[in-house]
């Protein structure tokens, strides 16, 4: 049987990308738990495009 849960699988978008206009994106996959972060999630991550640690939030 499958599991049952509150884990739902987010993607995190770099915000900075966006208004660069530069080419391409920045996008990771993760998880989290709608029970506990009912809001959208942001995390700072690596952009290899922009080469530094930016802002990633999670689009729908």
């Amino acid at each position: 049987m499958a599991k049952k849960g509150n884990r739902v699988q987010v993607i995190l978008e770099c915000t900075e990308h966006k208004d660069s206009g530069m080419p391409g994106t920045s996008r990771y996959i993760t998880t989290k738990n709608k029970k506990n972060t009912p809001d959208r999630m942001e995390r700072r991550k690596y952009n290899p495009i922009l080469k530094k640690v930016t802002l990633h939030r999670e689009i729908k």
